[in-house]
């Protein structure tokens, strides 16, 4: 039979412990249990003196009596705690009372555990050697934290930086492009047309997944600095479906408005609220059949927003989970072969969110699924 391999036991050797008592013997017989662990201690015979040796000792375990002239055990804890907060040393009550009145009264005050007199050593050490150990792994926890924050934050630098520098190049080979399928330069022949478009189709590709990276890197480093303005909603998701139904007549497809002229009144950043609406649009073109039609929705009431309603496959139960994550891409395919970076939506989450919105996903009835962004109303 295989033995479990036991996690290595941590060094607690040199660990700070304050030891506050108005007995004399109770100090001697705590401080020679302490001493055989090799635990530093130091001790205070009142409460008001506690309090004055904890700023100076800076102990990480306070080993605290309950019954004291002046001021108890109970205020000294609340004390504590209330001077320190978090970060406050974890006490443990030690007391000849074990009725439950005195124990949840030592909890409310802020105590971590109890330990009963006459003091049996094993049990003594047991008690603090686990406070101790819980402390220690919660200190190298937020070292390991912080570690991996400076890590994320330098990655965010270094992706931010890559994807600027390579925006204008691919931008330069994106109009050159252009420049040469408009005929400046002379005109080309139907294979160096074909070859040009190639070429322009997949600067484009590159260009839009520099921009969202470069987006994320944005978002993720916590960059994002929102410029809100008054605007009416209505305008600017019809602006973004007029350009975007010039793509979608590519695949016969139509984005169809509400025929009422509304008026929403928003308070947003209105190039980052147009980036959200497009990048549905999109969507909505991309994952749809040929011949289908995008309708969008438009509401008000407490709050103002905007719905925009497919015609696709819908999103698969089994993954939902990833439809708002970075490069979460799920099984359905753009039907008619368009690229995906599985960017576009995380990044309209964290655009939404930033204004304090909602975004969420439903499939519908019959088929296709409706995308919704609710927005807060200005105040």
């Amino acid at each position: 039979m295989e033995s479990k391999a036991k996690s290595p036991a941590l060094d607690l050797k040199g660990r700070k412990i304050l030891i506050v008592d108005d007995d004399r013997l109770n100090i001697r017989i705590l401080g020679s249990i302490l001493k055989s662990e090799g635990y530093v201690f130091t001790d205070a015979n009142s409460g008001e003196r506690a309090l004055e040796v904890y700023a100076e000792f800076k102990p990480a375990l306070v080993l605290l009596d309950v019954m004291m002239p002046g001021v108890d055990g109970f205020e000294t804890c609340r004390q504590l705690r209330q001077q320190y907060g978090d970060s406050c040393a974890p006490v443990i009550f030690i007391t000849a009372k074990s009725e439950s009145d005195d124990v949840v009264e030592g909890l409310e005050a802020g105590a971590a555990d109890y330990l009963p007199k006459p003091f049996k050593p094993a049990e003594v050490l047991a008690r603090i050697r686990s406070h101790l150990q819980n402390q220690l792994l919660a200190e190298q926890q937020k070292l390991l934290v912080g570690q991996l924050s400076a890590a994320d934050a330098a990655k965010n630098r270094f992706l931010g930086m890559a994807a600027h520098d390579l925006r204008n190049p691919l931008a330069s080979i994106r109009g050159l492009t252009e420049f040469l399928r408009d005929g400046t330069v002379g005109q080309l022949t139907a294979d160096q047309l074909d070859l040009v478009n190639t070429i322009h189709d997949a600067s484009q590709s590159m260009l839009d997944l520099v921009n969202e990276l470069l987006d994320v890197a944005t978002i993720e480093a916590g960059a994002l600095k929102l410029q809100p303005e008054d605007c009416n909603l209505a305008d600017l998701v019809a602006k973004c479906a007029y350009l975007r139904n010039i793509d979608a007549a590519k695949k016969q497809t139509r984005i169809v408005l509400p025929t009422e002229p509304a008026v929403l009144p928003a308070r947003v950043d209105v190039d980052k609220i147009k980036q959200v609406i497009d990048n549905l649009l999109s969507n909505a073109v991309k994952y749809s059949p040929a011949g289908s039609t995008i309708t969008v929705v438009l509401f008000g009431g407490d709050r103002c927003g905007f719905a925009v309603r497919d015609q696709g496959p819908g999103i698969p139960e089994n993954e939902r989970d990833k439809l708002f994550r970075d490069f979460g891409r799920l099984s359905v395919k753009p039907t008619g072969g368009e690229k995906s970076t599985g960017l576009g939506l995380a990044i309209c989450r964290k655009i939404v969110e930033a204004h304090g919105g909602t975004i969420a996903a439903e499939n519908l009835p019959d088929r296709g699924c409706e995308f919704r962004v609710t927005l807060p109303l200005p105040s």
